[in-house]
C-alpha cells in the first residue's frame, strides 16, 4: 500500500495551518505607520489600521523569510518560523554578524522586501504575513 502523497501532520500543526488560511479583517492587514529600525539595527514595528501594534527583531524577520527556498529548507529541517538554522559544529566556529538589512524596500502597497546583509533578498514580507506572525505576547498566545 503506497503512503505517496499523504502527509501526517501533528495537531498543533493542523491547527496553525487553520489559523493561517483564515481570511483576517482589512484593517488587521492595514498599516497607519511602518518603522524600520535599521540605523539602530533593532528591528521593524507597525502600527496597524485596527489599533494593533506589533514589533519583530531583523533576526527574526531574516528566519522567517517567507522566500520558497527558506520555506522549503524550513519545512525540510522541521525549523519552525524564525527560529535560526542549526550552526555547524566545527572546532573554530566562524564569526556570524547578525542579521540586519543592508535595504529596505515597499513593493506596491502590500509589502516589504529586505535585503540582508548575508546576501539574501528573494523574500517578500507581506502586511498578511506580517500580522499573521506579530510577535507580541497576546497574538502568539491566541
Amino acid at each position: 500500500m503506497s503512503h505517496e502523497g499523504i502527509r501526517f501532520v501533528t495537531k498543533e500543526e493542523l491547527e496553525r495551518e487553520q489559523q493561517e488560511d483564515r481570511e483576517l479583517p482589512l484593517d488587521a492587514r492595514q498599516p497607519v505607520k511602518v518603522h524600520v529600525h535599521k540605523s539602530e539595527g533593532t528591528g521593524l514595528e507597525i502600527d496597524w489600521k485596527d489599533g494593533h501594534h506589533s514589533v519583530w527583531s531583523f533576526a527574526w524577520l531574516r528566519y522567517a523569510c517567507p522566500c520558497a527556498t527558506c520555506d522549503a529548507e524550513r519545512e525540510q529541517s522541521g525549523r519552525p518560523i524564525g527560529e535560526p538554522p542549526p550552526k555547524e559544529q566545527t572546532l573554530l566556529p566562524m564569526y556570524q554578524p547578525p542579521p540586519r538589512p543592508n535595504s529596505v524596500s515597499p513593493v506596491g502597497n502590500y509589502a516589504l522586501t529586505f535585503a540582508w546583509n548575508d546576501g539574501h533578498k528573494s523574500g517578500i514580507y507581506s502586511w498578511d504575513f506580517l500580522r499573521r506572525h506579530c510577535q507580541c505576547d497576546e497574538c502568539k498566545t491566541s
